[in-house]
């Protein structure tokens, strides 16, 4: 596995530290964040996602929060066109 460190929560202190990496091999996303409160996972599971797919979250699954300063750091995904699509 080839990781490449991403970035780290601004200021943060050495026992708080938010990071994200990326896996260059899979592109994968890894992410070392706040744990979901079990308030937030209920809302999770209560919104849901798709039509007929379990809201549980297997043992192997969790839910994070990623502090919206760090959304700076997640690389943006091309299209079919080689663009990145604009929100």
């Amino acid at each position: 596995m080839r990781l490449r460190f991403l970035g780290i929560i601004p200021n943060t202190p050495v026992d708080d530290s938010p990071t994200i990496w990326l896996d260059e091999d899979s592109g994968d996303l890894l992410i070392q964040s706040y744990t979901a409160t079990e308030e937030e996972v209920k809302a999770c599971q209560a919104l849901g996602s798709i039509p007929g797919h379990s809201t549980d979250v297997p043992d192997h699954e969790t839910i994070i929060r990623l502090p919206a300063v760090m959304r700076r750091f997640l690389p943006q995904l091309e299209d079919e066109t080689g663009e990145v699509p604009r929100t």
